[in-house]
Parts: C-alpha cells; structure tokens; sequence
C-alpha cells in the first residue's frame, strides 16, 4: 500500500514522501496514528496544495519582516527621559524601546525580541539589537535624549 507521510516517522521517511508499506504496518499504525494518509491522487493534489500555500505565507511573512527591518535601521527611535545629575532618572528598557516602534513607526514588536545587554542609562545615541523572526535581525538606532 502507498502512503503520503503527514508528519516525519523515524525510520520510514519525512513528511510529505510517498512510500510503499505493507498494509498492516501502513493501516494499523502510520493511518491509525494519523502519521500518514492513504496515497490517493486527490490526498497527494491536497497536500501539494497545502504546502504551496504554506511556502507562499511563509514568503510573504519573510518580506514583512524585511521591510520592518528597512523602516527599523533606516530611522532613529528618540526617547525622552528626565534628566539626573549623572545621565538619566531610571533607565530605557526593551520594554520602552518596543512602545517607541510602536507609537512612531507603528511597528509591533515583542519585547522579548529586543535584545539588550542591560538597560540603557545614559543620554545619547544607542545601538540595540532586535529579533524579528525566521533569522531576521535589525539594529535600531535609539536616541535617549535628557529633559529638564
């Protein structure tokens, strides 16, 4: 019997390979488990179907990142902080760096994807390194700028 692995079986192959098994392994375990289908022609145009729509959102995703990470390096993020008498009241965190992508490049970071070494608690220009997904990494330019 022919069957079109759905998810990757140890031994047998990866996801999305059609292999001849025989019909008890292929119906008692592989379809049985929901680790493979029964290889029909419709089941096959199916899956390729589905995995042209997967690579096509996962293309599109990728160049919305892209672009994130042209708008992010081509700008300079500015945050205003209290002045102290050495640098800043407080400091800047991944948390204040994403509510500035938010509000002036109306981008939507995670905080949790902004990578700082430690806060930033001094005035003046900042490099700061973010993740945005699939490999893609930006570096934003942050101006902490010191108000009476």
């Amino acid at each position: 019997m022919k069957v079109l692995l759905i998810k990757d079986v140890k031994s047998l192959g990866k996801a999305g390979e059609i292999k001849e098994v025989k019909d008890g392994y292929g119906q008692n375990f592989l379809i049985n488990k929901g680790l493979a289908k029964l290889a029909t022609p419709e089941v096959v145009e199916e899956w390729k179907k589905e995995e042209a729509r997967k690579a096509a959102e996962l293309k599109a995703e990728i160049e919305k990142l892209n672009n994130y990470k042209e708008q992010i390096e081509k700008s300079e993020l500015k945050i205003e902080r209290e002045k102290a008498p050495v640098g800043i009241r407080g400091s800047v965190t991944n948390k204040c760096i994403a509510e500035a992508l938010k509000d002036e490049l109306n981008v939507d970071i995670d905080k949790k994807s902004i990578n700082l070494k430690k806060a930033i608690k001094s005035e003046g220009l900042h490099e700061v390194d973010i993740k945005l997904g699939h490999g893609i990494h930006a570096k934003a330019k942050v101006n902490v700028v010191g108000v009476e």
